[in-house]
């Protein structure tokens, strides 16, 4: 199969023909049809957080494809099912698991130790974020794959594998913000617009959206914002006090990987407000929170990892909402590509500009 393999950090991936083995025991095969790109895996493929533990590695981790085969003791899925996969894999049995919190499963799995993929002189080739789908095909196991229905255009669905799942999931797992809360989303770019999404649904008023290029608070608008900030332009705090009853939002969601993004976030927080950090910033990165003030203004501040998401119970009802006409998918797209254009992609896509751009099998 071709793959595009990283091979060193912060070069352009590599576009090789590798081999892939059959999927073992509860895991599934999958013949890929779209891929996105993900910030996660550009900025790993750079060496953020460590970046890959080896190298050479295939990654890519927002994928829907079809499966191929499926390996002994798998259940519920199988060839021909058409799913979406992501980097989420959990054994429904262990500490976090028993309480819902799937996406923290503390469980080790085959695949964490051993590679399915091999180049053509026989050495692995590792799956980067546990998924590898920069290539035709992956071995996933079968938790980290949900099967969506026919209607469902490929390149639409593998956004619910991480973008739309993170950013929607942070409003309505993490946070469970009540209706009518007051909101503020820091960051319009693909997993924004889907805390921008979650919100407006949750009905959340005002619904404030921040970001530095005029482009995407003009989409944010487009997502159900009712209110969009260029910070650099305007005084965005005391604006949002001015929408909020001077005294700041209910509800503030960083979804860019910043400390100084997460430090202005609680500047715009109300007394017993919430921020919820969701953009991942780099390994180290520590942020400045006056403690005192914290705690006599009785904040909170969450941690949102993959939106707190359970695929077989959140998948399902985002792609109802889909399907309703209430939940934009197609609309995140900014570009399709090929695999040989996956540079390309990823080039587009590290400028700031794009929403989504897509690897097309």
């Amino acid at each position: 199969m071709k793959a595009a393999v990283c091979r060193e950090f912060g070069k352009p991936l590599i576009i090789e023909e590798i081999d892939i083995e059959a999927p073992q025991d509860g895991e599934i095969m999958v013949k890929l049809s779209a891929c996105a790109i993900c910030h996660s895996d550009i900025l790993y493929m750079a060496g953020a957080w460590g970046g890959a533990e080896k190298l050479p590695a295939v990654f890519g981790h927002e994928a829907a494809g079809v499966v191929e085969a499926a390996g002994p003791g798998v259940d519920g899925i199988g060839p021909g099912d058409r799913v979406i996969v992501s980097l989420i894999r959990s054994c429904g049995y262990c500490f976090y698991c028993a309480q819902g919190d799937q996406h923290l499963c503390e469980s080790e799995f085959p695949l964490d130790r051993e590679c399915r993929l091999r180049d053509r002189g026989g050495r692995p080739v590792f799956q980067g974020l546990r998924t590898g789908a920069f290539a035709e095909y992956t071995v996933v196991h079968q938790s980290q794959a949900v099967v969506i229905p026919e209607t469902l255009p490929f390149d639409s669905a593998c956004l619910l594998a991480c973008g739309v799942i993170t950013g929607f999931g942070a409003v309505v797992n993490t946070a469970k913000m009540p209706p009518g809360s007051s909101a503020v989303v820091i960051g319009a770019g693909g997993v924004g617009l889907n805390s921008i999404q979650g919100a407006a649904l949750s009905g959340a008023n005002p619904l404030i959206a921040i970001d530095l290029l005029a482009s995407k608070l003009e989409t944010a608008l487009a997502f159900g914002a009712t209110h969009a900030i260029d910070p650099v332009a305007e005084n965005a705090a005391e604006i949002v006090k001015s929408l909020t009853a001077g005294r700041g939002a209910d509800y503030v969601f960083v979804t860019v990987g910043s400390v100084e993004a997460i430090e202005q976030g609680l500047g715009m927080l109300r007394r017993a407000g919430t921020l919820v950090i969701v953009g991942m910033p780099p390994s180290g990165a520590r942020a400045a929170i006056e403690a005192v003030e914290f705690a006599d203004s009785g904040q909170r501040i969450l941690g949102s990892k993959m939106g707190s998401s359970r695929l077989a119970v959140d998948v399902p009802k985002l792609v109802a909402l889909h399907e309703q006409g209430r939940l934009k998918l197609d609309e995140l797209i900014t570009a399709r590509y090929p695999l040989d254009g996956i540079n390309d992609a990823i080039a587009e896509a590290n400028r700031g500009a794009a929403l989504r751009n897509v690897i097309v099998f």
